[in-house]
């Protein structure tokens, strides 16, 4: 592919011919391009002062909405500084996202792009409801989850937009790569899906009160291999007591344990994945650059929630949990649009 991208740029230079009614490189407005980049990056930040928000247990810090505490700008103080700006870098996103797609409806001319960018607007516009609905109610774990779970569905929505603005998407409708391996394919998508779930999981853990369900590791309630029964929750709640906590149900050690579990099939799958992406792409130093930061960030997203157990879920590492979690989700879409072909019909070949 590399080859095929030094022959169409010594061909066509700064000037690729228009395709399927795209810009070419020179001409698709640059605003576009870095607006849309900005977008994503502000999203993640969006992510991780939600979580600090979660984390240090402010979300009621501020208990009306849309104002706070009737102002627009109260004293930022004690949880009010992480709650308020949450929300004030939460409208700054919402108001990136509103141009965004302002300037995508005046410039784009694919109609999937236009779509997907007022379906990004739709999905910042709820999720800010969601917001306010989670504190006007009292933190319900339902809409909490909810908000959590949209956050990482927004960040999805903003780095496809973010590559159907870029140069290489540009670049592939001139050369037309071939697909890569139908097995590397499958094994992307589903190790996208299952990162996804993984966040999901995530999210119930935190907003049901079970992020230190099990407070040992690597054993659980002083298992190897959990047993689920009285006698483990018993030895749960024993070592939770020692540690000023409040008991846990049972319920809550199975959500703790399945996020646990999801993170071996994670790692597990990863391996798997190196292996075949270095198999068929070995050459392609766009995906396996990003595989090595991919590789890098698993790894350390795993000894982060070894580090949020061990120090009884210090806020600061808890918080960089999850934004890790969503940097690891964007990163795989990422890969996962470098690797499939550019239409829908042709992916659905390639899968086939």
């Amino acid at each position: 592919m590399l080859r095929r991208k030094a022959e169409v740029a010594m061909t066509f230079g700064n000037n690729l011919p228009l395709l399927s009614g795209s810009v070419p490189p020179a001409t698709k407005p640059l605003i576009l391009r870095r607006f849309s980049k900005l977008l994503c990056f502000s999203t993640l930040f969006l992510i991780f002062a939600g979580g600090l928000v979660t984390s240090t247990g402010s979300g009621l810090a501020v208990p009306d909405w849309p104002l706070s505490y009737g102002s627009l700008f109260p004293p930022m103080v004690g949880g009010v500084f992480y709650e308020h700006g949450h929300r004030m870098i939460a409208a700054t996103v919402g108001f990136l996202t509103l141009i965004f797609t302002v300037l995508v409806a005046v410039w784009e001319q694919k109609q999937w792009v236009k779509w997907l960018a007022w379906s990004a607007l739709a999905a910042v516009i709820l999720q800010g409801v969601l917001g306010g609905i989670t504190v006007l109610l009292f933190l319900p774990d339902l809409v909490s989850v909810a908000h959590g779970v949209l956050a990482q569905t927004f960040f999805i929505l903003t780095i496809i937009l973010a590559y159907s603005q870029s140069l290489e998407r540009t670049q592939r409708e001139v050369i037309n790569p071939s697909a890569s391996s139908k097995n590397m394919l499958k094994f992307l998508l589903l190790f996208a899906g299952l990162i996804y779930c993984q966040l999901i999981v995530g999210a119930v853990m935190r907003h049901t009160a079970s992020g230190l369900a099990i407070p040992d590791f690597p054993m659980m309630g002083g298992r190897w291999l959990p047993t689920f029964d009285s006698s483990m929750l018993t030895d749960i709640n024993e070592k939770r007591f020692l540690m000023n906590l409040d008991p846990v149900v049972m319920g809550q050690v199975v959500i703790h344990f399945v996020h646990r579990l999801g993170a071996c099939l994670i790692l597990i799958l990863g391996v798997i994945l190196n292996r075949l992406v270095f198999m068929h792409c070995a050459r392609e130093r766009q995906i396996t650059s990003l595989f090595y930061l991919l590789d890098f960030l698993v790894v350390l997203q795993i000894a982060l929630g070894a580090m949020v157990i061990l120090t009884a879920k210090n806020p600061y590492l808890t918080t960089l949990h999850v934004a890790i979690g969503a940097a690891i989700l964007g990163l795989s879409v990422l890969i996962l649009l470098r690797a499939v072909p550019l239409t829908l019909s042709e992916t659905r070949k390639a899968l086939a």
